[in-house]
């Protein structure tokens, strides 16, 4: 099986090489990053580490970098596809481990969980507004969808090729939320999610989103749970819950039972 990490990048010229250096060897066959117009020598930094660079000549938002990361993963025949943040937050020796999971079929979506005490997460440097948005949101999203996740919103994921294949992630937003919509739609394709903890690491160079911005993320994320529920309900039936064009639709008609 053919596994490519992508690598979602703005401004991360001073913490890419570590990120990077630690994926164990042979751990995945192709690393991709895309850049997202970053004013620093991100790209410089990437050629010289060997990985395969697509540079966008225009920030595209945090949502459309990931989306041009997984068509390129797509196009070079990935069968896993590891998105891994390149600022150092999420320690990427934990890749193997992700990758096993999918590789053995015991799940489809693998996730990093930061959430496995709140003394490591405070620890780690998440700030306690961030640990408190993050265990309220969670915690209304396992109620509204019947899933019993430790964390939603967390940044390092690994994938199956069909997940790709068939969650229409083109039509989510190019901003942070992309994050959350791309969860309510594991859930409602019925799609195995499995969980590993990692250790948290939140430091001066590590990518964070403002307070007023965590509000905006929160709201629409909560937005996005609503839209799920009223797709179940049979009253609405938005885009991002359609197939991909040549996968087999899975409409949920009830919420699933979290394996």
């Amino acid at each position: 099986m053919k596994v490519i990490a992508v690598l979602p990048a703005y401004n991360a010229a001073h913490t890419l090489e570590a990120t990077v250096r630690d994926i164990p060897a042979g751990a995945v066959d192709e690393i991709i990053l895309v850049d997202d117009a970053s004013r620093d020598d991100t790209v410089a930094v990437a050629g010289a580490l060997g990985l395969t660079v697509i540079r966008h000549e225009v920030n595209r938002g945090y949502g459309g970098n990931q989306k041009t990361c997984y068509r390129a993963a797509l196009e070079r025949g990935a069968d896993i596809v590891v998105m891994i943040h390149p600022d150092y937050q999420y320690d990427s020796r934990l890749t193997p481990h992700m990758i096993s999971f999918l590789k053995d079929g015991y799940h489809d979506v693998m996730l990093g969980s930061r959430i496995r005490t709140r003394a490591e997460a405070l620890a780690g440097g998440m700030p306690p507004y961030k640990y408190i948005a993050n265990r309220g949101l969670t915690f209304l999203q396992n109620i509204l969808t019947g899933m019993n996740l430790s964390e939603w919103h967390t940044g390092f994921r690994a994938y199956t090729r069909r997940v790709l294949e068939t969650v229409p992630w083109e039509e989510n937003s190019d901003d942070f939320v992309f994050d959350s919509q791309m969860m309510v739609q594991f859930v409602a394709f019925r799609f195995r999610i499995g969980e590993i903890p990692v250790p948290v690491r939140y430091h001066d160079t590590a990518s964070s989103i403002n307070l007023s911005r965590s509000i905006t993320y929160g709201i629409r994320t909560l937005g996005t749970v609503m839209k799920l529920a009223l797709f179940r309900l049979r009253l609405s039936d938005p885009a991002m819950f359609r197939s991909r064009v040549g996968a087999p639709l899975r409409r949920p008609v009830r919420p699933c039972d979290g394996s």
